[in-house]
């Protein structure tokens, strides 16, 4: 009997990426372990209430998803054999703890993969948000019981080192280098593009759309975020249009053409441990215009990211807003000559932070 690969998803929300991962995954999945494994996805019970405000998901909701999904594999327990994987799309899923029980007790083999998003470990995170022992004691324990954790930036792997493996909540020392390559070593750590190979294919009919004078925001509405700053240049600028996507109220499909017409995506970001919605403005030819810091300062053209200190703040961006406004100026007028750096910068991110190979490879 073949093992099988068991797939936990992360709840499809048709506004966010994660709609296009619960079909996406699997068939990736499919093509690269040539009939090694079944493969079995475990959906759970998902609510129609709306998402969290400045969140990605509802936190209750996500509770019932999560805790159906065990209930649901536990009605195909009769099918896993001793050398069963599972993937977890979102590793911080209590269900692993209950996995991982049933594993040791009856002796089992079982791998499991668990892909991290962000957790109580990033302060900017609404998770960060709680205060008390539980979140770091669950996070750590969520990660010992991983085979193997999956990052896609090394941004976000020297910080869950620094707050969740070294246990220093927050550090005096943040990156240990002379430590922390030991977990690559054995596998503990993988650091690996996301699996978004899907995203050119979905774009393709949005390319050569006519481009103006358009400047997006295309985050959440968050403190982290920091649309306040982006509301002051639209202040400042009236001459271009600046537009929140939030406030849209956009489908994907109202989004993705937006994203076509503009020349800037916008990002004065205080939290970013990847950065999907910049790589989709530059795979469409829009500008990513970002801060000199977070998972930016690893996947970033020095032609595309300006100095942190000019958005660390409102109060930083206002001592800073003529370089930030010229510096805008400079892409709107000139968007022509820098178009083929973002071609040259979007093939770097495809090649190394949206596609998952390395994910894959772990199953063959």
């Amino acid at each position: 009997m073949k093992p099988t690969i068991w797939i936990f998803p992360i709840e499809p929300l048709d506004t966010r990426y994660t709609r296009q991962w619960h079909d996406h995954i699997p068939k990736q999945l499919r093509a690269h372990i040539e009939d090694k494994y079944n493969i079995v996805q475990i959906d759970g019970e998902q609510n129609a209430t709306d998402v969290t405000p400045g969140a990605f998901l509802n936190f209750v909701d996500t509770n019932v998803w999560k805790s159906s999904q065990l209930v649901g594999f536990l009605k195909n327990y009769h099918r896993t054999t001793r050398n069963d994987h599972f993937l977890f799309t979102d590793a911080w899923n209590p269900t692993i703890i209950q996995l991982k029980y049933i594993n040791d007790l009856e002796q089992l083999n079982w791998t499991f993969h668990g892909l991290w998003h962000a957790g109580n470990y990033d302060k900017h995170d609404f998770l960060g948000k709680i205060t008390g022992a539980w979140p770091k004691l669950a996070e750590k324990t969520m990660y010992t019981s991983y085979t193997h954790n999956y990052f896609a930036t090394e941004f976000h792997v020297r910080m869950f080192f620094d707050n969740v493996i070294q246990s220093g909540y927050p550090s005096e020392n943040p990156w240990y280098d002379d430590d922390w390559d030991e977990v690559y070593d054995d596998k503990s750590i993988i650091k690996t593009g996301w699996p978004m190979e899907y995203l050119k294919d979905t774009l393709e009919p949005y390319k050569n759309t006519e481009k103006r004078d358009l400047i997006l925001f295309p985050h959440r509405i968050a403190p982290e975020k920091q649309v306040d700053i982006f509301r002051a240049l639209a202040h400042q600028l009236p001459q271009y249009d600046f537009v929140v996507c939030q406030d849209e109220k956009l489908s994907k499909d109202d989004y993705h053409k937006l994203l076509s017409e503009a020349k800037i995506v916008f990002s004065a970001n205080l939290q970013e441990t990847l950065g999907i919605s910049c790589y989709e403005g530059a795979l469409l030819g829009a500008i990513p215009m970002v801060p000199d810091r977070l998972s930016y300062k690893e996947m970033y053209m020095y032609h595309f990211k300006y100095p942190s200190e000019w958005t660390a703040s409102f109060e930083d961006y206002e001592a800073h807003s003529y370089d930030l406004c010229n510096k805008i100026i400079h892409y709107i007028e000139n968007y022509d000559t820098i178009e083929q750096y973002v071609q040259t910068q979007s093939e770097y991110l495809t090649r190394e932070f949206f596609n998952a190979e390395k994910l894959y490879d772990n199953f063959k």
